[in-house]
């Protein structure tokens, strides 16, 4: 019986740990969908001489370099994201 219970607890956090870790590769599936939007966005300003940024509803006139600077900053948040992942 003592066994049996044992083998019961283990189960249990093998089940934990499984739904942990799943959990963990969605949020890295979100984060690596994040940087390539981020990438593209930052390809594509360069192409461009207006920007538009997304601010609730709407969207408005934006400096070039501004937009640059916010989504270099949010690339470099996602990308620590990552890797503290991946360790």
């Amino acid at each position: 019986m003592e066994a049996d219970k044992e083998t019961t607890e283990k189960i249990g956090r093998l089940q934990m740990m499984e739904q942990n870790m799943q959990a963990m590769m969605m949020q890295k599936q979100q984060f690596q969908s994040q940087l390539f939007e981020l990438e593209s966005a930052l390809k594509e300003i360069e192409k461009t001489d207006k920007a538009y940024k997304i601010v609730g509803n709407i969207m408005v006139s934006a400096a070039k370099e501004d937009l640059k600077k916010d989504l270099a900053q949010k690339k470099e948040i996602v990308e620590l994201r990552l890797a503290t992942i991946e360790k």
